[in-house]
């Protein structure tokens, strides 16, 4: 759905819904009755109906007379409309749950004026105003309680819909697609190569489960398609909150704000752009061979950029009003995104891997951005001991997922919590590998000295102290100790 539509085009759907028989469990029309409390229940039933009956977009039309659905205008202006001194369309979000996007538009129909509002198909969970559900039976609002079937079969559909079968925008024509995807980039990034005619990128986006045919006429531009491979995701209104988002702080903390950046492409066409946009706000370190000076990056590259293709990647698209998201500081990078992780945090070393957008990764995978392996995690782990970086931090904070890579700190400068969990990431890593943990690996993660086996001991005391490692084998002398991770 592009954020502005043209006239011609409000105009051409306006026709297409008076071409219906009947007022549908996805299209309402009205001439001028516009009581805010009943358009707030409208947007609940219509949103809801139009998930059952497999529409991206429900609509409510006024200016279009019930029965022969002729145009005949209407005097409602939303623009003006007010719930005592607030704007309509402000009183109607606040009222709404979850935040759907809806959206009014004026437009005239045979110079006549005519409001169309276009409303977004549920996700997840049904639509409430005012904490009450409300759905569609034939041209009738009801409440959704009342119709257990219905319920049922909504929220059966709610637990098979993937995010990436969703619409971000319906009815476009063959030049419209290729104006608003970046097909080239597709093929490119695939190795394939470029068809000679509309007809075959169409096809081979199509294949892809990119775009989808539409009943109406025309293709659906998949969210799939979109968010992976649109030219402007500024053009996808309920998309464009899911670029990533890339802040430069002037400090340790967000006082004082830097350089920002919002991504524009869809993922995979403006991935590479992403990293070296990254990669070049990160500070570096100078380091003085025999011969020559050469700046060394801070942080791992390949770190950074698995870490962002898990934001990308893992993120709940079904939260809406946030998005992926990396902020720079002196001391530490930050990447969150939206969606609790599916695993514990404790676990991403070891845990086989599991994706809530699995045509998503997929895709990602064969372009060659993730691997889909679950080693992830077990190159940022190994990067940030070759680094003799502190440990990564993952952490599940209310509905996102945070994970922080911190800049290079001594290790008199570590607090116990780092000392412990960098102890535990390399028993881990370690077991992964089919070693593990003893005094001599320790030691080569910290960059201890040989002479100083008794730090290396107490580093590895701590994290037993913990409950994070555990020793394999009590008889055996202190030389020859070895721990595993605690679930190991």
């Amino acid at each position: 759905m592009t954020t502005d539509r043209p006239a011609d085009y409000l105009v051409s759907l306006v026709r297409e819904l008076c071409k219906l028989p009947q007022e549908t469990e996805w299209a309402e029309f009205k001439e001028n009755d516009a009581e805010p409390q009943q358009i707030g229940e409208y947007l609940s039933a219509l949103s809801n109906s139009a998930a059952l009956a497999g529409k991206a977009f429900a609509y409510l039309v006024w200016g279009i007379r019930d029965g022969d659905h002729a145009v005949v205008g209407t005097g409602f202006s939303p623009a003006a409309a007010k719930v005592g001194n607030e704007e309509l369309e402000n009183w109607l979000l606040r009222a709404l749950a979850p935040k759907i996007h809806f959206r009014f538009f004026a437009v005239r129909v045979d110079g006549l004026p005519v409001v169309l509002l276009e409303i977004e198909r549920a996700f997840r969970q049904p639509v409430q105003f005012q904490g009450q559900e409300f759905i569609r039976v034939g041209t009738y609002k009801k409440r959704l309680k009342d119709f257990a079937e219905k319920e049922r079969a909504l929220w059966r559909l709610f637990d098979t819909a993937p995010f990436e079968s969703g619409i971000a925008s319906e009815r476009q024509g063959d030049e419209a697609v290729l104006k608003l995807l970046d097909y080239p980039a597709y093929f490119d990034l695939l190795a394939k190569p470029l068809p000679d005619n509309r007809a075959g990128i169409l096809a081979a986006l199509e294949e892809d489960k990119l775009i989808a045919p539409c009943p109406a006429g025309g293709w659906d531009i998949c969210n799939l398609g979109a968010i992976l491979f649109a030219k402007r995701l500024d053009d996808f209104a309920q998309l464009k909150r899911k670029a990533m988002r890339v802040i430069q702080y002037k400090g340790a903390s967000r006082a004082e704000g830097g350089r920002e950046q919002v991504g524009g492409k869809g993922y995979a066409s403006g991935f590479e752009g992403l990293i070296g946009f990254v990669n070049g706000l990160l500070p570096s370190n100078e380091v003085i061979g025999q011969a020559l000076r050469k700046d060394v990056p801070m942080y791992p590259e390949l770190a950074v950029r698995e870490l962002v293709a898990n934001a990308l990647i893992h993120q709940d698209f079904f939260i809406s009003g946030t998005g992926p998201m990396v902020e720079i500081f002196a001391d530490r990078i930050e990447i969150t995104n939206p969606g609790v992780p599916l695993v514990a945090t404790e676990r991403f070393v070891d845990t086989p891997p599991r994706s809530r957008n699995e045509a998503l990764a997929s895709l990602m995978r064969r372009i060659g951005i993730c691997e889909e392996r679950g080693s992830g995690w077990d190159k940022i782990v190994f990067q940030t001991e070759l680094y003799q970086l502190p440990a990564p931090l993952a952490e599940a904070i209310e509905d996102h997922t945070r994970v922080v890579l911190f800049a290079h700190r001594p290790l008199s400068k570590m607090d116990k919590a780092d000392r412990v969990r960098a102890v535990y990431l390399h028993a881990c890593l370690r077991y992964v590998n089919r070693e593990e943990l003893n005094n001599a690996s320790v030691r080569g993660r910290f960059g201890i000295e040989p002479a100083n086996k008794a730090m290396a001991s107490r580093l590895i005391k701590e994290a037993l102290e913990a409950g994070m490692i555990r020793l394999v084998n009590e008889s055996v002398g202190d030389k020859l100790r070895a721990y595993v991770p605690r679930w190991a």
